[in-house]
C-alpha cells in the first residue's frame, strides 16, 4: 500500500511515517517549509491552500491512504479549508483518508465528550477545526475523523519541552491546575490512526487516553520519568488567566477503542515506563 502523510515533518507525521514505513508501506510525505528527518520518505512541499499543488502530488504519488496531521493553528485557510481540499482530492482518486482532528473543537461545558457530542468550539482555533470535519465528511463521506487530545512522547513533544524549560527556570509561565485534558502517546496514537486507516470505519472517532489530567499533573509525570524536580514546576488557574480556551476536556474514547487492537494508554502508564512502543490486545 501507498501511504501519503500530509504533514509527515511534525512530531505525529514522523511517527506515522515510522510506523508506516515498518508495515511495509510505500510512504510519502508532505512539508510546509522543510522535509522531516525521517528516513525513507519522499518528500513533497506543499501548501494546503494550494489547490493544484495538492492534486499534482496526489496524481504523483497515487496513495491508496492518505492521513492529514498538518497542522495550521488558527489560520483558517490552512486548517479549516485545507483538509476540505485533502478530502477533495482523495475522493477524486480514491484514496482512504483519515483526517486527525482536536479535542479544541469543545467548550467543556459538558467535561465528558464522546463521539456523538456536538462540536461547540470557543477559540478561532477550535472552530477552524470544527469546521474541518463537517467538510471533510461532507465531500469524503467515507473518510474517517480521528479528534486527539495532548500528544506526548520521548521527549519531542512542546509539552515535554515547556516542562523542561519551566524545570530549568529558562521559560516564563506556569502549569494550570484547572486545565483538564486526557493525553495520548505518540506512538498509540500513530498506531490507532494507521489502524482505523486499515478499516473502513468512517464518521467521528476518539482516539486519547484514558487517564484526565491537569496541565501541572501532567508536568509532574514528565518531570519525574525524566529525573526533574517537580516542585520547581509553577502552578497557576487559567481561569484567572486571559488565555482564551476550554478549561476541562475530558474526551471518551472507549467506543473507538472497543473496535481497535491497539492500546490507548494513560498518562499515568505511559509516562512511568519510559521506552514503551504502542501495545496491542488480543483480537
Amino acid at each position: 500500500m501507498t501511504a501519503l502523510i500530509i504533514g509527515g515533518s511534525g512530531f505525529l507525521g514522523a511517527e506515522l511515517i515510522r510506523q508506516a514505513r515498518a508495515a511495509g508501506h510505500t510512504t510519502a510525505a508532505t512539508y510546509a517549509t522543510k522535509p522531516g528527518d525521517a528516513s525513507r520518505a519522499v518528500w513533497y512541499p506543499l501548501d494546503l491552500r494550494d489547490t493544484r499543488r495538492l492534486d499534482a502530488v496526489m496524481a504523483e504519488v497515487s496513495p491508496q491512504l492518505v492521513i492529514n496531521a498538518a497542522s495550521g493553528k488558527a489560520d483558517w485557510t490552512v486548517t479549516a479549508e485545507g483538509p476540505v481540499r485533502i478530502a477533495m482530492a482523495a475522493a477524486k482518486y480514491g484514496s482512504r483518508m483519515v483526517h486527525v482532528s482536536s479535542d479544541a473543537v469543545f467548550s467543556g461545558a459538558r467535561v465528558h465528550y464522546d463521539e456523538t457530542s456536538q462540536p461547540d468550539p470557543v477559540t478561532p482555533y477550535g472552530a477552524a477545526k470544527a469546521a474541518a470535519e463537517t467538510g471533510v465528511l461532507l465531500v469524503h463521506p467515507e473518510a474517517a475523523v480521528a479528534r486527539t487530545s495532548l500528544i506526548i512522547g520521548h521527549g519531542r513533544s512542546v509539552h515535554e519541552r515547556v516542562v523542561h524549560e519551566l524545570a530549568a527556570g529558562t521559560r516564563d509561565g506556569v502549569l494550570f491546575t484547572d486545565d483538564i485534558r486526557c493525553p495520548v502517546q505518540v506512538d498509540d496514537l500513530a498506531a490507532a490512526l494507521l489502524e482505523l486507516a486499515a478499516c473502513d470505519a468512517a464518521g467521528i472517532h476518539h482516539l486519547a487516553g484514558p487517564d484526565a489530567l491537569s496541565r501541572h499533573e501532567l508536568g509532574i509525570l514528565i518531570a519525574r520519568r525524566d529525573g526533574l524536580d517537580a516542585s520547581l514546576l509553577p502552578t497557576g488557574l487559567r481561569a484567572r488567566s486571559t488565555l482564551p480556551g476550554a478549561l476541562d476536556v475530558r474526551l471518551d474514547s472507549r467506543a473507538t477503542q472497543r473496535n481497535l487492537r491497539t492500546t490507548l494508554r494513560g498518562a499515568r502508564q505511559f509516562l512511568h515506563r519510559t521506552g514503551v512502543t504502542a501495545q496491542t490486545v488480543g483480537p
